[in-house]
């Protein structure tokens, strides 16, 4: 159990969870948490290594394949379980909140939102593993009377690999449909935000999930990411999180042919088209881009509007993010910092290559330091106007609260540069016009798109991407078949001798 001090601090030393022991790990090293918001270190974390990672992996096998103690539980008893897991995090929704906005720096607000949507996700696939699944097929008879039969079975050990931008929530997106699907799992959360992961690792120890079904590793994933991608003992990685990595977790599985889903990068489009509501527009751009201070895979950082709105657009737009309020995320500003220093600076020169790009500033462009924020990582929305594709700020995901502005005058024209990337993950339209909003809706290569809203996500709904934005997907029944094996059994009705052969 966390207990918080004075000031929303706390320091306690986290263990690691491999095979139901709470462990210091082999290499002694420790990684520090540090509030974004302050600059402070809240806690000390236990970093693995090669060693701890191959313990992890080796209790996961043992799980799967010789104790069978999760795989083997019937469908109800395990859906019992998840629901339990469901309840214990809704029991402490502020407390994991809170942890969560310290350690990653969002808004308490969005930080309460993901923690109880995570509760619905352990929820949902509870109730999805009691329904049916597979079938019984009629099949051709040159063989005599025979059913082809469908069953879904558990992968086996799946490596789940998490990013920082939302660490709770993208962390149950994978446990929850893994679990559920009866696999032993090792789970690697990002580096930089770790503490809400442990968190519900405590959460699986107190519900008493088996022993070696649920292994927690930290370390960098250049070292630890690597080895489970390449481990042949693991018989499936997941990975959420930038495109470069995304493609080095992919050459590290080739060896040995694992099933692999990635949810990678985006630069996502938000279209307007003249007829629309300029001030709800307005808005839910603001949502689409700054919402979780710009960390977010499927930013609707691109802008892409008609030439007759443009200016009018933008002057509100602007106006709206010159108001935004930053600040310590515990008090619930519109804003909370950036993750860390470096990914601050990662922004910060962004925002001057935008500048010599020729792009025109409208808003924000700097590190923000006035009154509680002179400590932290707080960059203001940031809005460039007057942008062109060729742009190395259009065409590269920034991760931050910036955001480009491209015009066009038709139709064929908005699709043509909303497609014009190598990504393909999300995008949204606005317009009065439904047929055209269909229209436009089916030309996007992405995976995850939105009417007349940007954001809004659900654990009954595919989350995934085209190109370069990955491979697979999360969530609905499709997020639980990505953990499953599919089988075929074909089941002779009338067992003998067919005289298939004359002699």
């Amino acid at each position: 159990m966390i207990l918080f001090l004075k000031g929303g601090k706390y320091m306690e030393h986290k263990k690691t969870y491999i095979n139901g022991k709470w462990i210091d790990g082999s290499s002694r090293k420790i990684l520090q948490s540090v509030n974004p918001a302050t600059e402070e270190v809240i806690s000390d974390v236990v970093e693995n290594n090669i060693e701890d990672t191959d313990l992890a992996i080796s209790a996961a096998r043992k799980s799967f394949y010789e104790t069978r103690e999760w795989r083997d539980l019937d469908t109800q008893s395990r859906s019992d379980i998840l629901l339990k897991i469901a309840d214990k995090i809704e029991e402490n929704l502020d407390e994991i909140a809170t942890l969560e906005s310290m350690d990653n720096g969002k808004p308490l607000r969005e930080a309460q939102a993901d923690v109880d949507d995570a509760v619905h996700c352990f929820r949902y696939y509870a109730g999805l593993i009691r329904t049916p699944a597979g079938g019984c097929y009629g099949v051709n008879t040159n063989f005599g009377p025979m059913h082809s039969i469908e069953v879904r079975e558990p992968v086996g050990v799946c490596a789940l690999i998490t990013p920082w931008n939302f660490p709770f929530l993208m962390g149950v997106w994978k446990l929850a449909p893994a679990l559920a699907a009866g696999n032993s799992v090792i789970f690697k959360p990002s580096s930089e935000t770790v503490l809400s992961s442990i968190r519900i690792f405590e959460i699986f120890d107190e519900v008493g999930l088996p022993a070696g079904c649920c292994n927690l590793v930290i370390g960098p994933g250049s070292l630890v990411g690597n080895r489970l991608a390449e481990s042949p003992y693991v018989d499936m990685v997941t990975f959420t999180g930038s495109t470069a990595v995304g493609q080095n977790i992919m050459r590290a599985a080739a060896g040995n042919i694992k099933k692999i889903g990635l949810e990678l990068g985006g630069k996502s489009p938000n279209i307007i088209f003249a007829d629309t509501d300029i001030e709800a527009a307005v808005e839910w751009a603001m949502i689409g881009i700054f919402f979780n201070q710009g960390e977010v895979c499927c930013a609707g950082s691109r802008i892409i509007i008609e030439s007759s709105i443009k200016d009018a657009f933008v002057k509100r737009f602007a106006e709206r993010a010159n108001n935004m309020t930053l600040g310590n995320p515990l008090n619930n500003p519109d804003m909370g910092p950036l993750v860390s220093k470096k990914h601050m600076a990662d922004v910060l020169k962004y925002i001057e290559e935008g500048k010599a790009e020729g792009a025109t500033l409208c808003c924000g462009g700097y590190r923000y330091t006035e009154g509680e924020c002179a400590k932290g990582y707080f960059v203001r929305p940031t809005i460039f106007d007057n942008c062109t594709s060729d742009m190395k700020i259009v065409q590269e995901e920034i991760f931050g609260p910036v955001v480009t502005i491209q015009t066009f005058d038709t139709e064929e024209e908005a699709i043509a540069i909303a497609n014009d990337t190598v990504y393909g993950l999300a995008g949204a339209v606005f317009t009065k016009d439904g047929a055209r909003a269909q229209r436009v809706i089916k030309e996007l290569r992405a995976g995850i798109t939105w009417i007349n809203c940007y954001n809004p996500a659900f654990c009954e709904a595919p989350w995934g991407g085209y190109k370069m934005s990955g491979i697979g997907r999360e969530l609905g029944t499709h997020g639980l078949e990505e953990y499953q094996e599919i089988k075929q059994i074909n089941m002779n009705l009338n067992p003998g001798v067919i005289g298939w052969y004359e002699n």
